[in-house]
């Protein structure tokens, strides 16, 4: 599959937590993973992306939301990042991952400029929970570690959030209280559990409370990620229509094969 042509206002779920987001003429990728299924670890991963690195063309942006977990950011995922122009991440993974990774705290921005002449795209980071609400917190504050979502905008595009290893609704309906307007939730789904961590209960959004999140955020489209291609995601795309529909919001949820573009506007 060959997606190295550019869409106007477009995403594409490769697999796993892998998205690319054709936004004001920019090529954004969110947590590439690009490696062969095999043990990662403590982690298994069951199915490779739609499409590997050749097939995606020139890229202007990298998103990574958190670096410690292979599910996000594997190894030919990490090469990949960091042959990029410009990767934005939490203030931790940018000192692990050096140069030329850049770390924003929650709620701090940073301009990318657009080649379609129109100005610049903002990419601001906001807060995610890896894990319950309630569970033990590290010294910086974060549950199982630092993790960062972001917000996409920028003249005449819709605005995008991208939710990264969030499992909290509390950190969604912070979001949806301080950015007036999001238009598209790329969201990870899959309620990834591993039986060691927090007695097994979700590390990310499980299919009802993506429901939930995409009802607090007030969003027109729905693109779910991360719901596939490893063993410790234990609720896939049934699910997830599932919970859609039973909350009447089937008709957000863009749950379509992996490899297909999604339009972004309404």
């Amino acid at each position: 599959m060959d997606l190295r042509v550019r869409q106007e206002c477009a995403a594409v779920v490769l697999g796993g937590p892998t998205v690319v987001i054709d936004l004001g003429g920019l090529r954004v990728v969110a947590d590439p993973t690009f490696d062969d299924p095999g043990s990662h670890g403590y982690l298994t991963k069951t199915s490779p992306p739609v499409v590997d690195e050749e097939g995606l063309g020139e890229i202007d942006l990298v998103l990574v939301s958190h670096d410690v977990h292979p599910d996000n950011l594997d190894q030919r995922g990490r090469a990949f990042a960091l042959d990029a122009p410009v990767v934005l991440t939490g203030q931790l993974s940018a000192q692990r991952l050096g140069a030329p990774a850049v770390g924003l705290s929650p709620w701090a921005s940073r301009t990318v400029p657009r080649p379609d002449g129109d100005g610049d795209l903002e990419v601001r980071a906001v807060p995610a929970v890896h894990g319950p609400e309630d569970a033990e917190r590290d010294g910086a504050g974060n549950v199982n570690c630092e993790v960062s979502g972001f917000v996409l905008s920028g003249r005449d595009l819709p605005t995008v959030y991208v939710s990264g290893d969030n499992a909290s609704i509390h950190t969604v309906a912070e979001i949806a209280r301080r950015v007036p307007r999001i238009d598209v939730a790329v969201l990870n789904a899959g309620a990834a559990r591993v039986p060691a961590k927090f007695g097994g209960r979700p590390l990310t959004l499980d299919s009802r409370r993506a429901a939930a999140a995409a009802a607090v955020l007030g969003v027109a489209v729905v693109v779910p990620a991360h719901y596939d291609g490893w063993a410790h995601f234990t609720e896939g795309r049934a699910e997830l229509e599932r919970a859609f529909e039973e909350a009447g919001l089937s008709a957000l949820l863009r749950a379509v094969d992996h490899g297909t573009w999604v339009p972004l506007r309404a």
